[in-house]
C-alpha cells in the first residue's frame, strides 16, 4: 500500500480534480444513512466498488476506517473525517494500492426537502501524481457524468430497500 495524504474537509472544496453530482431521493436521511452504512449496499450503485469491510466497530462516527476494494485491483484504506448522523458524512484514503493516487476524499450532504424527499449531495475530490496529472483533466467530463449515473442508482437502491421494509412492516 502507498500512503495517501490525509486530507480535511477544506480539500473538497479546494481541490484541482472535484466533481460533484446531486439527486431527491424519496427517502428520510435515516434510511439513507442505513444504505451508507450497509456495506453491501456499496457495490449495488457504485459499479467501481466491489467490496466494502468496515474496520471499525459500530457505532460509526469521526475517525471510523473502512477498507473498500475495487475494480483494477484498486484498494483503499479510508479513514472518516466527518460523520454527523443523518446529515453529513465523508472520508478520505489514508493508503492505496495505486501509487498515482496522491488524495482521494469524498463527501455526501443529506438535506431533508420541504416535499418529503431527501436531496444527497455527493462531492469527490483527488489529486493525483505522475502521468494521472495529465490523463485525468482529459477524463473529468466522463467522470462527471459517471457519478451523476452512479447516484441515481443509489436513489434507485435506497427507494427499492424504502419500499421493502415498508411491505414487510404491512
Amino acid at each position: 500500500m502507498h500512503e495517501c495524504k490525509v486530507v480535511d474537509l477544506a480539500f473538497l472544496e479546494n481541490a484541482r480534480n472535484r466533481y460533484q453530482a446531486e439527486v431527491e431521493i424519496d427517502a428520510t436521511p435515516e434510511q439513507i444513512f442505513d444504505s451508507f452504512e450497509n456495506a453491501d449496499d456499496w457495490p449495488r450503485w457504485a459499479t467501481p466498488i466491489q467490496n466494502v469491510e468496515w474496520t471499525s466497530p459500530k457505532p460509526f462516527g469521526l475517525g471510523t476506517t473502512r477498507t473498500v476494494s475495487m475494480s483494477g485491483d484498486m484498494v483503499g484504506d479510508e479513514v472518516f473525517i466527518a460523520w454527523e448522523y443523518p446529515k453529513r458524512m465523508a472520508f478520505c484514503f489514508t493508503a492505496c494500492s495505486k501509487s498515482m493516487t496522491e488524495s482521494f476524499a469524498e463527501d455526501y450532504l443529506v438535506t431533508p426537502l420541504q416535499n418529503g424527499k431527501t436531496r444527497v449531495t455527493w462531492t469527490m475530490a483527488m489529486e493525483v501524481r505522475g502521468v494521472g496529472r495529465i490523463t485525468l483533466p482529459i477524463f473529468s467530463p466522463i467522470m462527471r457524468i459517471a457519478n451523476q449515473w452512479m447516484l441515481g442508482r443509489f436513489k434507485k437502491l435506497v427507494e427499492a430497500n424504502v419500499k421493502q421494509s415498508t411491505q414487510q412492516a404491512s
